[in-house]
């Protein structure tokens, strides 16, 4: 019999399309056994796509009824922090869609909530799991990078804002390109700093695509109710005098339709994230090192396994509480400075 019965709380793309066929992969370990939404018929809709035998429209009610163990969370944001403590009241593990929460403040309480039933609480921040990534990670850890010193951090759009969904709905998302696609390349630039927090934060977001509206790649969206940023830039300072440039955007005028990398820059050598290359010597002369032959991963089912391994206690890399609160702290400095607050 599996060790996990599975919940499933949201009943959107992101359960359809990465999260149910990732645990359905992992049959010998979970049993997926109700979906969850606050919408009836889409819950029903996806329990009965995937062959999920529960539907609810209450939480509550599928706790009791289901038992389940392990809950992973495909909620619009403003739904993680309440979610997530309830699935851990009931003694449930969490996986939860990213980012973290609305504030650094719910995400330190999920975390310190989830240190105190002794249960896992993990995000789902998949570029941990690319081929690319990993081969980095291997690089620090034999020197060959040195001590390094500074980041550059882009997961940058053309004309990328979202015309469906709440992802311009302030309220719903906590903000825009920031809490949509900036944590996920700032993610890596604090693993590859230990997850150091910065000292020093100066921010800025901008909004003046999303207000003057118009034609993206991602559909059309509607300027009088864009409510959160298009843009977001954001220098870092470590007190070790480490440094991080990240940019997000969901429309900005620039050559490329997306531009989601990073480069990282040590004292004996530098890389490039995507494709990997790394910027070293070689017998004296400079050189830079491609990667033709990294094997291509499914890397939610990857960030799935590495969650399971944690919630059994072995090695993960999976994203923790501890992480998450840190990275939400960075955020919420970030907005702070943009809004004219303190660094």
């Amino acid at each position: 019999m599996p060790a996990f019965r599975v919940a499933i709380i949201g009943g959107g793309s992101i359960a359809d399309t990465n999260h149910i066929p990732a645990l359905k992969a992992c049959s010998d370990r979970v049993e997926i056994v109700a979906v969850c939404s606050r919408d009836q018929t889409k819950a029903r809709a996806l329990a009965d796509k995937h062959a999920i035998p529960y539907a609810f429209a209450d939480a509550e009610a599928m706790y009791q009824e289901c038992q389940p163990n392990l809950v992973v969370i495909c909620t619009p944001n403003k739904f993680h922090y309440p979610y997530t403590r309830q699935a851990l009241s009931w003694g449930c593990h969490v996986f939860c869609e990213k980012p973290p929460a609305l504030t650094a403040q719910e995400a330190r309480d999920m975390a310190e909530l989830a240190t105190e039933k002794g249960l896992v609480l993990g995000y789902n921040f998949q570029l941990r799991q690319t081929p690319e990534w990993q081969l980095l990670m291997r690089c620090k850890a034999e020197g060959r990078l040195g001590a390094i010193y500074h980041i550059k951090a882009n997961f940058l759009r053309r004309r990328g804002i979202p015309g469906w969904g709440y992802f311009t709905n302030k309220e719903m998302q906590g903000g825009g390109a920031l809490m949509d696609l900036g944590v996920h390349v700032l993610d890596l630039a604090l693993m590859a700093f230990d997850y150091e927090l910065p000292d020093r934060v100066v921010g800025n977001t901008y909004d003046f695509i999303g207000k003057a509206g118009g034609k993206g790649l991602k559909g059309t969206w509607n300027p009088q109710t864009f409510e959160v940023e298009d843009a977001g830039m954001a220098y870092l300072s470590f007190p070790n005098k480490a440094s991080i440039m990240l940019s997000a955007t969901f429309a900005l005028n620039n050559q490329v339709d997306v531009d989601r990398n990073l480069e990282v820059f040590g004292s004996q050598g530098g890389a490039q994230l995507f494709p990997f290359v790394l910027h070293t010597e070689v017998a004296g002369e400079l050189a830079d090192i491609t990667f033709p032959y990294l094997d291509e991963v499914d890397i939610q089912l990857k960030n799935t396994v590495a969650f399971l391994d944690a919630c059994a206690g072995k090695p993960s890399t999976i994203c923790t509480g501890e992480e998450g609160a840190r990275l939400m702290t960075v955020i919420d400095a970030i907005y702070a400075s943009a809004q004219g607050g303190a660094g």
